[in-house]
């Protein structure tokens, strides 16, 4: 029978290198928990880079999930599905969009963002064919598809795979006086992570987004929020523009969209921006497929249903004051909103994957990132009990290993 170290040398031997991860094979997952195959029990800290928001294999979503595929899973947008109808409904009230774009991938809805966008504005806003702008941010982290890593500022992302398509304008994240310097007459759109999640969850300055919105309302310019990790529920509200109280033009969702349990994304706009795409013109063969549909409808219902959102704001408040509560020579900074929160190291604490290693072997998964951060983002359904659990893990290696 295959152990651990056997898996794990068959990927090492025939898969392709493009993730490092701990090294721990989880076989079982049940709200906050996940068991690896030795049968040791973990408490996640990542949820899937924030796609399991509902927890694992949530109840109501898998019901959904089975009953739907004993009818029908995939139609093409060739024909009507009946499920489709029901999801355009039920993101639209619970978002107050107006028009919905179904795809597959977060990165899939970001391309898609980007091309509606393009269009809208050659032939809405009027700026001349093929010389639009779209003006986004460093440390920006919005997928991998060669258009979006083309306005990475990571290294990492972006090396060795140009040439890469033009267009993109890239301003420091935070500084609006930098945004509103590159505002151009070819400007169409502004695209940025209102947290930015991969980068170490940075949150801009209060009252920068408001002036964002402002000036691209001033501009003519389409402001699209990828809420692809911060959104549903994560920061303690549907989606995290509310905590700056305002409104894109276009929001993209994905990830907890299915709660875990399929690819499901969606560009969230209105009949301005999304209704210059024609037939033929974009699409995608599983984009709005019944099954997604299915999912994604359960996966929403149980957020609102049973107050994960509320729960998020709660418990993701109580982790941050405890987290802010250890004292130890290794911390730098304690940031988040809701359930969205990163410990950055100090330099000389010897970087945050020792950290992540350190927290696997008392059972609780995290994941660094930006070499000096420990990412913190637990199912929305976590208990004060469990964040307690937590918090007795992190203090004994925030404050013993270093």
């Amino acid at each position: 029978m295959a152990n651990a170290a056997d898996f794990i040398a068959t990927e090492q031997r025939l898969g392709a290198h493009n993730y490092k991860p701990l090294d721990v094979v989880l076989s079982r997952g049940e709200g906050v928990h996940v068991w690896d195959v030795d049968g040791k029990q973990y408490l996640d800290c990542l949820s899937a880079y924030s796609a399991v928001n509902q927890g694992h294999c949530h109840p109501k979503i898998f019901e959904a999930m089975v009953e739907q595929a004993k009818r029908i899973t995939l139609t093409s947008r060739a024909f009507h599905n009946d499920q489709l109808a029901g999801f355009y409904e039920d993101i639209a009230r619970l978002t107050g969009s107006h028009k919905v774009l179904p795809m597959n991938s977060g990165a899939e809805a970001v391309e898609s963002a980007i091309k509606a966008v393009r269009k809208w504005g050659y032939e809405q806003k009027g700026v001349e064919e093929n010389q639009a702008e779209i003006i986004v941010f460093s440390n920006n982290f919005h997928g991998r598809t060669i258009g979006v890593v083309g306005f990475s500022t990571d290294p990492v992302a972006r090396g060795g795979f140009g040439p890469f398509a033009p267009g993109f304008r890239v301003v420091k994240f935070g500084d609006i006086t930098a945004f509103e310097q590159a505002i151009t007459r070819n400007t169409v759109a502004v695209l940025i992570e209102p947290i930015q999640g991969e980068a170490g969850v940075i949150i801009p300055p209060a009252g920068y987004l408001k002036r964002m919105r402002a000036l691209c309302t001033e501009h003519n310019i389409t402001l699209i929020l990828d809420e692809i990790q911060s959104g549903l529920g994560r920061t303690g509200k549907m989606l995290a523009e509310e905590h700056e109280e305002i409104e894109a033009d276009v929001t993209l969702v994905g990830k907890a969209l299915s709660g875990g349990f399929y690819p499901v994304s969606a560009v969230l706009s209105n009949t301005e921006v999304l209704g210059v795409l024609q037939p033929g013109q974009h699409g995608s063969t599983f984009g709005g497929n019944p099954l997604a549909c299915a999912i994604a409808r359960a996966a929403l219902d149980v957020l609102v249903s049973e107050g994960m959102i509320e729960n998020s704001a709660e418990q993701g408040s109580y982790f941050k004051a405890g987290l802010e509560d250890i004292r130890s020579n290794a911390v730098k900074e304690i940031r988040g909103r809701g359930l969205m929160l990163a410990v950055e190291l100090q330099p000389e604490a010897g970087g945050a994957k020792k950290y992540c290693e350190a927290l696997k072997d008392r059972g609780i998964l995290a994941k660094d990132t930006h070499e000096h951060s420990i990412r913190i983002a637990p199912p929305l359904v976590i208990t004060r009990d469990q964040v307690d659990w937590a918090l007795e893990r992190f203090q004994d290696v925030l404050t013993n290993l270093h």
